[in-house]
């Protein structure tokens, strides 16, 4: 009987199980996780924080999930060492848990990046249930808040921090809004939409320092300017949890390199999700850790699967605006577009030799999942209606 012990209970770890349970109806599968909670959305912990939903909506899977597929479930677990040679991870208690087959799926955490004053009180990342929490506890008794970073994750707490009625300040160093998502003309009309709904914006300004004592005091710009504050969110991206797989001896660039079964460089042991680097890229979205995840664990159980990459699509409400973009979004304009403007919606289409390569679509996005089909499966747009 195969043992196979997945790192990680999201949604590359989630997937891959349920996919080795197909694949090997026998073999023993446990999961741990360093986590209280099992399973849950990322993507809602903002709604969390703005009281629009309670902690338990939050879980995606319930107890009968695990048990009807015979999967263990440890919540709680930190694993801090591995001895590959043995086969076997040890815990933080010093637990010795054995694998076949071992699968990481430790995903990523907040960056915090090298800022003065970033250690002080009332400075957080939100990557957590249990770092909602603290900020939920911490914003009774704050007012003024500012934003270090105006990514999707950013601009959805500040916004949950302002259904709260807080005062939001958004710090991005780009010049622009969402720079992965949107090109100039969509974040200049995203921007407006967003300060109708009372945000602030300093854009293409860097940050210096957080200043006060032990508790903050405000937000000091590469300008000289200083922004009041009570409260600071940093939201400068994330970056992948490898130290397991410095442990395991793994072949690491960005992430763990996997080849297209997500097998690493070791041969019994796999990489999904927010760790794994394939064919030299990270994606960092859950479509892809979800493919990732489902092909880990047709490979580990036996199963002929592969995975060949993921389009880089997202799809979802900034601050109650829909916004979706997928491929490439083309904000230094090399290539031919199609553009349609409306009072409240902003679309381009992006082509490159009769084929469509990217899209953007804000205020309005009927018709995404179509075109990023069209985008992945390279189809010619002759004939194909772009509105």
């Amino acid at each position: 009987m195969q043992r196979y012990l997945i790192i990680g209970n999201g949604v590359a770890g989630t997937t891959a199980a349920e996919a080795i349970r197909k694949a090997d109806a026998s073999g023993q599968i446990t999961m741990v996780t360093d986590e209280e909670m099992p399973f849950y959305y990322r993507i809602q912990l903002n709604e969390y924080l703005s009281g629009d939903i309670q902690e338990d909506a939050l879980i995606a899977k319930k107890p009968d999930w695990y048990s009807e597929r015979r999967i263990i479930l440890r919540t709680g677990v930190t694993v801090t060492d591995a001895l590959p040679a043995q086969g076997l991870v040890v815990t933080a208690s010093g637990e010795r848990i054995p694998y076949d087959r071992l699968l990481l799926a430790t995903g990523s955490s907040s960056f915090v990046p090298p800022l003065a004053g970033a250690d002080k009180e009332g400075v957080f990342t939100l990557r957590s249930v249990a770092d909602a929490r603290r900020i939920m506890a911490f914003a009774k008794k704050a007012a003024r808040v500012v934003l270090i970073g105006g990514g999707l994750l950013g601009l959805e707490t500040g916004n949950a921090l302002r259904k709260l009625g807080k005062e939001v300040m958004v710090v991005e160093f780009f010049p622009r809004l969402l720079p992965r998502q949107l090109d100039g003309p969509g974040a200049v009309r995203l921007q407006g939409l967003l300060e109708e709904r009372g945000f602030t914006f300093r854009l293409g300004a860097s940050t210096t320092a957080i200043t006060g004592d032990v508790k903050i005091a405000g937000v000091t710009l590469a300008n000289g300017e200083t922004l009041a504050a009570d409260m600071v969110i940093l939201s400068a991206g994330v970056r992948p949890n490898l130290g397991l797989a410095a442990k395991l001896g793994l072949d690491c660039d960005k992430g763990i390199k996997v080849d297209a079964a997500m097998r690493t460089s070791h041969p019994a042991v796999y990489a999904a999700g927010d760790v794994a680097e394939f064919e030299g890229r990270m994606y960092g979205i859950w479509p892809a850790a979800l493919e990732q995840g489902r092909a880990a664990g047709t490979s580990m159980g036996g199963g002929q699967s592969g995975y060949h990459g993921t389009t880089m699509a997202n799809s979802l409400k900034v601050v109650g605006i829909a916004l979706a973009s997928a491929g490439e979004i083309d904000a230094e304009q090399r290539f031919a577009s199609q553009v349609r403007e409306t009072a409240t919606v902003y679309k381009k289409y992006i082509i490159d030799n009769d084929r469509l390569i990217g899209c953007i679509m804000l205020g309005d996005t009927s018709g995404f999942a179509a075109m990023t089909r069209v985008i992945a499966e390279r189809t010619s747009v002759a004939g194909l209606t772009l509105s």
